[in-house]
């Protein structure tokens, strides 16, 4: 077992693990000092010096216990997650998603943190690596020295893959002749009145919120015809793109592809992915459209929308022109333009140990997207795991580990699990596919689908819960 004498933690990195380890630590009695380089260094991704800051989607996804993405919040939020209740104060119609207001999401946690006794907030860039215990959470885009520790011992420029950003639109650019709200197949945001109430300088914010969801629907879905859909297509084929360096091979996240690498693949591609049309009615025609881009509110004033799977790689003026063949945003006001930025994670299996620690640096461990967890709540939950475990071992108990058959375990597992030499480690989300199997009832040969997924669903919130009971340490 591993102690140090060193009664402060430090936590680099102020996003959505660093931010999660930080509170975690410091709501278990110890001192922490969260150091975060903005805003004296930014990245070529983020904009404000908030913490918790969201510079992809505002979207943590689907919210519904019955998916992945939902049954991972549900355990976040039985193990007290602060980064989810953040979340849940500060959501924006999204149908069953959940998606919060970016700025009013930010605000909140940099509050909870700066406010918090435990928790010392350094704005400075960390050009070494401290001597203490030390939770590394600088994400995807960390540079300087430490970004020169991951590329050079911690796997090279072998391990990285490319992340992107969505264009945000002024709403009163639309043009709602050629759009309509609703949400696929119906389903609107959750009542937003019930928010948790709000607290560390936050009054007010949370229940203004709530009285903004869009009876009509959450989601404004531009339509395109047949004719409009294929010259859309055609034109983003012959876009002009941002290429990457010539020592950089395209490494795309399949769930986050760039619109113009889905419409290479086939002309038909971006009308089964972002731009399908299933589910929507057009209120004009009574039926559903082509193809449609839709649009979720960015924040709770409904003032802004990104376009919902419109992460690109193309050049900005090549937006613009393209985009505008979209109808209803044939005179839209561009907030932000499309990007793409290239993400850096570490071989977790081959270099870190069960508690996220580096093998060859033990007092050092890694959480987030470091680890090779791809997305808001993935790297949520592995800065609460790794706060979590940490605590623990400086408290001279180490932390059992979750169960498998948990959100949190198969994360987990996928992180720390040995792998054969030819075996390339790759990023993940969340999936069902990280899960156990359940067990088929006695006498069938087949599981109904929805009675799987209920099935796997149950066992990992019973699991959860049990094993959160046994090992959440008090404060």
């Amino acid at each position: 077992m591993t102690s140090w004498s060193e009664s402060e933690v430090t936590v680099v990195g102020g996003g959505m693990a660093g931010s999660e380890a930080a509170w975690q630590l410091a709501e278990r009695g110890l001192r922490v000092a969260l150091i975060e380089q903005k805003p004296v260094e930014m990245s070529p991704a983020h904009q404000t010096p908030l913490c918790g800051e969201l510079v992809c989607s505002n979207s943590l996804r689907s919210d519904d216990v019955a998916t992945p993405a939902g049954l991972l919040k549900h355990e976040l939020r039985a193990a007290g997650s602060m980064v989810i209740a953040c979340a849940d104060q500060h959501r924006v119609p999204a149908g069953a998603a959940l998606a919060v207001d970016r700025f009013g999401f930010g605000r909140a946690i940099t509050a909870r943190l700066a406010l918090h006794p435990n928790i010392r907030l350094e704005r400075r860039r960390l050009d070494e690596l401290p001597a203490g215990p030390t939770i590394l959470a600088t994400g995807p885009l960390t540079g300087g020295p430490l970004g020169e520790v991951i590329r050079r011992e911690l796997g090279g420029d072998r391990m990285y893959f490319y992340d992107a950003i969505a264009p945000i639109v002024s709403a009163d650019s639309i043009d709602m002749d050629h759009a309509f709200k609703s949400s696929r197949w119906g389903k609107e945001s959750p009542a937003l009145g019930d928010a948790a109430p709000a607290s560390d300088g936050e009054a007010g914010e949370a229940g203004d919120g709530a009285a903004l969801a869009a009876p009509e629907g959450d989601y404004i879905n531009c339509t395109l015809s047949k004719d409009q859909y294929v010259a859309f297509v055609e034109a983003v084929n012959a876009g002009r793109t941002v290429m990457p360096h010539e020592f950089e091979e395209p490494r795309y996240f399949e769930s986050c592809l760039p619109i113009e690498v889905m419409a290479e693949r086939g002309r038909d591609v971006l009308r089964f992915g972002p731009m399908r049309p299933v589910g929507l009615t057009d209120p004009k025609t009574g039926r559903w459209p082509y193809a449609v881009v839709q649009l979720r509110p960015e924040n709770r004033y409904l003032t802004a929308y990104n376009l919902v799977g419109f992460q690109t790689r193309l050049a900005y003026p090549e937006q613009q022109r393209i985009f505008a063949m979209i109808p209803a945003l044939a005179n839209a006001e561009w907030l932000r333009f499309g990007s793409i930025h290239r993400n850096t994670y570490v071989d977790a299996p081959r270099l870190l140990g069960p508690a996220f620690e580096l093998k060859s640096r033990p007092a050092l461990r890694f959480a987030g997207l470091l680890t090779g967890v791809e997305g808001y709540i993935e790297s949520t939950a592995m800065g609460l795991l790794s706060a979590w475990m940490l605590a623990a071992e400086l408290r001279g108990a180490p932390l059992p580990v979750p169960p498998p058959t948990t959100m949190f375990g198969g994360l987990y597992h996928h992180v720390t699990a040995p792998r054969g030499p030819k075996d390339r480690y790759a990023p993940t989300n969340v999936n069902f596919g990280l899960l156990p199997p359940v067990d088929m009832p006695p006498g069938q040969k087949k599981f109904d689908k929805a009675v799987k997924k209920q099935r796997l669903v149950e066992r990992a919130l019973a699991d959860q819960r049990a094993w959160v009971d046994a090992v959440c340490p008090a404060a």
